[in-house]
């Protein structure tokens, strides 16, 4: 297994949270405030994991490179990775597999902020034991075919990373052991 002074790459598929946050959660566009605080993906990695995370956040900016957000993304310790290429190519997609096919040459820890399958055949062989390898989403939406790479570990960007100010309306599977009936006998 990786040393705890290894360093974890955290990459971000930042399109794919905000479309799942947006189109799956909320149900419409989230509001700045309801958006994940980036900054506690980075400080959670690192508590759990120790070591140092750097963190990756990859966009598209074929159509514009939105600044403000790219300068708070390098205030909080992120490196932004603007994109851009034609329409019908999958800019973030491409740069993210490509990324984590060069990790195979290193032995640095890796999460993956996505809950896309594109990914899953990527991922796989970086499992192998020698690092260690997480996926952080909103578990009920991650691509299934995650679950059949052993040696995966599964982070909830809400529950786990505590990444939002607010709860989410999501419905979750309560493992027993954390069941409190007090929060359902509620008048």
């Amino acid at each position: 297994m990786a040393q705890a002074e290894a360093t974890t790459w955290l990459l971000i598929d930042g399109e794919n949270i905000d479309a799942t946050l947006g189109g799956s959660i909320l149900g419409r566009r989230p509001q700045p405030d309801e958006r994940p605080r980036w900054d506690r993906l980075l400080a959670f990695v690192e508590r759990t994991w120790g070591g140092h995370a750097r963190g990756l956040f990859f966009l598209n900016a074929s159509t514009n490179l939105p600044m403000t957000f790219v300068q708070a993304l390098t205030a909080l310790g992120f490196e932004p990775v603007p994109l851009s290429g034609p329409a019908d190519a999958k800019v973030v997609d491409i740069a993210i597999q490509r990324t984590l096919r060069a990790l195979r040459e290193r032995d640095d820890d890796v999460v993956l902020v996505s809950h896309d399958g594109d990914f899953v055949e990527d991922l796989a062989p970086l499992a192998d034991g020698s690092r260690r390898v997480g996926v952080l989403a909103f578990n009920e939406f991650r691509n299934t075919g995650y679950a059949a790479i052993g040696g995966i570990t599964f982070f909830d960007i809400e529950y786990d990373a505590q990444a939002f100010d607010a709860p989410l309306p999501r419905i979750r599977v309560i493992p027993i052991d954390e069941f409190d009936p007090t929060q359902f006998l509620r008048s």
